[in-house]
């Protein structure tokens, strides 16, 4: 994502070899900023911002327990517990979304 990118230039990390072209930069995974003479061109982007959330549709869920589970032994393994609606996982794990 281009947000990932915005690194002032004293953190920029490099990701390149001296030379490397802006396609080839990109092609690797990383960003590509000339603009700045003196510190790496090619570098490594800011870590994605990430966090889990349950999944509102109950359809969607993926089960992470068993039959007759409890919530908290369902918590215990770091999911998501509602027991409701009938015929879906009641124990059932996160989505990660970006931020």
């Amino acid at each position: 994502a281009r947000c990932q990118c915005k690194l002032a230039p004293r953190e920029r990390r490099n990701c390149g070899y001296p030379g490397i072209s802006a396609a080839e930069c990109r092609k690797a995974g990383c960003c590509f900023n000339a603009s700045v003479p003196g510190v790496p061109w090619c570098f490594a982007p800011k870590p994605k911002r990430v966090r889990k959330v349950c999944p509102n549709d109950s359809y969607a869920r993926i089960n992470c327990g068993f039959p007759g589970i409890t919530a908290k032994d369902c918590e215990r393994k770091g999911c998501c517990f509602r027991a409701h609606p009938a015929g879906v996982p009641w124990c059932f794990y996160h989505r990660v979304v970006e931020e």
